[in-house]
């Protein structure tokens, strides 16, 4: 055999070796992708609603399925209603503890544990949706959440938003502030502290047990969310009286709340995905109820004869006087809740100054026969 063939063939056997080599590595990799493509991480999700509660409970059925589609079922999180795995009023703790990886809710519900965390929900006469959002997103409002949320090892994420709620369910025509004290209103948050100045009595019930203190009379009013809402709920059976604005919550805002070391042990691509799940979320809860509410405020009036009224106008300027006092003397007594109002409270001065010139002058321009 001469040179030039023993050249070809050490050529030809080094080059089959080569191929046969990278297969094997393609294949090892393809191998490793399949098996990371198909481990699935299993979550539990804990909320404050009621199972399929409109808007609130669907709203988180719906994100978690979002979820397991966009990860083409890598993060698999089954979800439990109020009470099936914790109370309603645990979420926050179950969450914390690591419990359930993660929960969906709302931030006033944990006054309780973080005072400051209702200022992340509403506050009485304050941002609407749309700006809640943009205070969240671009006002500094999550930097805070965040910041309150860590040493419990939670990590908040905006959810979505009811909108501007309604006034709420009364047993009685309320005429005036005299009519109002005494009454025994169901309000969580910063707006049952602002009952206390003016006479009635709050009372923090979860969900499901609103309609039955309503009917027995352990309340005499309760608010919910709006008519959307209060019609799945029957509402209407325990009380006709329907009043407006809902001055206690102009833009309620829903949060979804991870556990720190759940959430950071994700894969990044994973958390984006969880991110812009509850992005999207956000977006469609506002857009479900803003959809909905009138049909079902008119199903309300005329096939069930609620009675839909106003708030006179010395009850909504005393509440008006009662939320500031209330918001003062909150941010004076707890730093946290200090730095947060501060900061709601900047920013609804630069948006209110916009919206004088935007949404107010072309609401009150449309609404001109």
């Amino acid at each position: 055999m001469n040179k030039y063939l023993v050249w070809v063939k050490v050529g030809l056997v080094s080059l089959i070796s080569t191929v046969l080599i990278a297969c094997g590595e393609a294949e090892e990799k393809v191998t490793a992708q399949a098996e990371q493509k198909a481990e699935v991480i299993h979550w539990k999700m804990v909320t404050t609603w009621p199972k399929n509660a409109p808007g609130v409970g669907t709203g988180a059925e719906s994100l978690v399925k979002n979820i397991k589609e966009m990860s083409n079922g890598r993060l698999d999180i089954k979800v439990y209603a109020a009470g099936e795995l914790v109370p309603a009023l645990e979420v926050f703790d179950a969450v914390s503890r690591g419990t359930a990886e993660m929960g969906h809710g709302a931030s006033y519900y944990w006054k309780g544990k973080v005072f400051a965390s209702q200022f992340f929900t509403t506050i009485p006469f304050g941002l609407n949706p749309q700006e809640m959002n943009a205070w969240i997103s671009y006002g500094g409002g999550l930097e805070l959440w965040e910041e309150i949320y860590a040493p419990f090892n939670v990590v908040p994420m905006l959810a979505g938003s009811a909108g501007v709620q309604m006034g709420g369910w009364f047993n009685k025509e309320i005429n005036s502030l005299e009519d109002f004290k005494g009454l025994k209103m169901r309000m969580p948050g910063l707006g049952g502290e602002v009952l206390k100045k003016v006479g009635a009595t709050p009372v923090n019930l979860p969900v499901s047990e609103i309609f039955t203190a309503l009917q027995t009379g352990t309340i005499d009013a309760t608010e919910w969310v709006g008519p959307y809402n209060d019609l799945a709920f029957g509402l209407y059976k325990a009380a006709k009286y329907y009043y407006y604005p809902g001055w206690h919550e102009p833009g309620s805002a829903v949060e979804a709340i991870f556990n720190k070391d759940a959430f950071n042990a994700l894969p990044n691509d994973l958390k984006a995905i969880v991110r812009s799940a509850v992005q999207q979320a956000n977006l469609d809860m506002l857009n479900e109820f803003t959809a909905r509410n009138n049909a079902a405020l008119q199903t309300l009036i005329n096939d069930h004869n609620v009675i839909l009224k106003p708030f006179p106008a010395d009850l909504l300027d005393a509440l008006k006087k009662a939320s500031d006092e209330t918001l003062q003397e909150t941010a004076a007594n707890d730093p946290e809740s200090k730095k947060v109002y501060n900061s709601l409270k900047s920013f609804l001065g630069s948006v209110d100054a916009w919206h004088d010139v935007s949404e107010r002058a072309f609401i009150n321009a449309r609404s001109n026969d």
